[in-house]
């Protein structure tokens, strides 16, 4: 028996990059997987290569999660189809780079809408299905949370304040009974990446190359993330072997955080 048979895993963001990879993992090894994302195509192609790979059964519900209708219904949609949730994998988020003061105020309000109230309404939504089966809660937050930077104001900020909630959920969890971790990521080679990698090159007038390298070399690590080096984590993450992992944000950068915390 596959160590996640039975169970249905929430992911939101499911349609592509880190959140497609933990879906993947996910179904893999058993589990039902229900996709939320905005676009129904790439929801419908996600869902045909999970299901390629092996006889899981994936739902799939297009949503704009930046609205908290878009969550109550998206969710409403994972409990109706599967009955019930036992993990919810929070991957949503499209956290742009500018230049302060010239970075627009919709883009830091578009950020904090996508990432981080999506996390906070879909977990109270999907709560009392975690609390019944004794589930599990993984946010993907991003290392901008303990690094802040002049060029990526609108992610430091969002992942702070998630990585802050998602802290706050984990004590929630213990009167429960729900694990809850978050996980930080490094540079990791998803749309979302290349997106921030082109504004860079647009703003210092450089190859999108260059800025690649010149990443990597100052974070000082052997090569940039793959969604599924995240994806191996998750997996750990939600099974038995790991239920004492609580309330904790793990890093997953090759080494890229130089700071003990």
């Amino acid at each position: 028996m596959k160590r996640f048979e039975g169970k249905t895993v929430f992911v939101s963001g499911g349609s592509k990059g880190i959140g497609l990879a933990c879906a993947k993992r996910m179904a893999s090894e058993g589990s039902n997987v229900f996709l939320v994302a905005s676009n129904t195509e790439r929801l419908k192609s996600a869902m045909e290569t999970i299901q390629s790979q092996g006889p899981a059964e994936i739902g799939f519900h297009a949503a704009d999660l930046r609205t908290e209708d878009g969550c109550n219904s998206a969710a409403a949609a994972c409990l109706d189809h599967f009955g019930g949730c036992n993990i919810f994998i929070h991957s949503a988020g499209a956290t742009k780079g500018g230049i302060f003061p010239d970075q627009p105020d919709e883009e830091m309000l578009d950020g904090f809408a996508l990432k981080f109230h999506a996390g906070v309404r879909l977990a109270r939504a999907l709560w009392p299905s975690l609390k019944q089966s004794h589930g599990t809660v993984i946010n993907i937050v991003g290392g901008f949370a303990r690094t802040p930077a002049a060029d990526f104001m609108v992610g430091g900020a969002v992942n702070a304040a998630l990585a802050n909630f998602t802290k706050a959920l984990a004590e929630k969890g213990l009167q429960d009974d729900v694990n809850v971790t978050w996980i930080h990521p490094g540079l990791t080679t998803t749309e979302r990446l290349e997106t921030i990698f082109a504004d860079r090159a647009e703003q210092q007038d450089k190859s999108l190359e260059q800025i690649q390298q010149e990443a990597v070399a100052a974070e000082g690590i052997r090569r940039l993330g793959r969604p599924e080096d995240v994806s191996e984590l998750v997996a750990f993450l939600c099974s038995p072997e790991a239920r004492h992992i609580h309330g904790g944000g793990i890093s997953i950068d090759g080494g890229g955080a130089k700071g003990y915390w």
